[in-house]
């Protein structure tokens, strides 16, 4: 194994949807020369107002804490989107440089969506690398544009040494049950047609690539049964 490829992966439930019951979560990807990527930062430490909706848990800084990690030693932050949930302590991250979508960057500054969580997802450009469409990353981590849930939303594809690949669809797919070839909703969503487009892609993956894992980005009942922070997957 090449010093920079994947070693490990660790999930992290960093919050929920209480209503729904829906865990709000975060990756940490460690490679073989010391590298630490973060896929996502969750929840704000402070909602905005009107975000009564979720809840923070043990937050993603705290859970770094545990495995002796500060902030400053994580040097990428893998953005899949700019959704509170997902990107609420970007700006935690001072040395880390941000990956994310073009597409998803530039309508980020005038979508009213993604305002309220600006402070943290509107950083100095010369830290953030703006990629286009799919993307290796390194060896082992690949980048999946999969618009649809939002313009220029990325899955990530983590290749590990003893698990195999793992697929982390994230918001493209938030739930097993969605997984499919059908037809799902009754096309009211004027996004469908693109959901189902990275669906399928992913689908297509998924087969090409004889991938074992595919964990969704908000299934409680798969991530009951998952390996969480301080387990990982190798």
């Amino acid at each position: 194994m090449s010093q920079n490829a994947i070693k490990r992966l660790y999930l992290m439930l960093v919050g929920s949807m209480p209503e729904y019951q829906i865990p709000i979560v975060c990756y940490l990807v460690q490679t073989g020369d010391g590298k630490n990527i973060l896929i996502d930062s969750g929840l704000p430490e402070i909602m905005p107002e009107g975000e009564s909706d979720f809840e923070n848990g043990q937050d993603v800084i705290e859970q770094l804490a545990s495995i002796g990690l500060q902030p400053d030693d994580i040097d990428t932050v893998i953005s899949t989107h700019y959704d509170i949930d997902h990107a609420g302590r970007h700006a935690a991250f001072t040395k880390a440089q941000y990956v994310v979508q073009r597409v998803h960057h530039l309508d980020a500054a005038s979508n009213p969506r993604f305002a309220a969580n600006r402070p943290q997802w509107d950083q100095p450009m010369e830290r953030i690398r703006l990629v286009d469409g799919d993307t290796e990353l390194l060896p082992g981590l690949e980048l999946i544009e999969t618009s649809g849930h939002v313009p220029g939303h990325q899955s990530v594809l983590v290749r590990l040494p003893k698990t195999g690949a793992i697929l982390l669809p994230i918001d493209a797919v938030p739930f097993g049950k969605g997984f499919t070839r059908d037809e799902q909703g009754d096309g009211s969503n004027q996004d469908a047609e693109a959901i189902r487009a990275s669906t399928i892609k992913l689908l297509d993956l998924v087969e090409r690539e004889h991938i074992g894992l595919v964990i969704f980005g908000h299934d409680k009942e798969q991530w009951e049964g998952l390996k969480k922070l301080p387990e990982y997957y190798e």
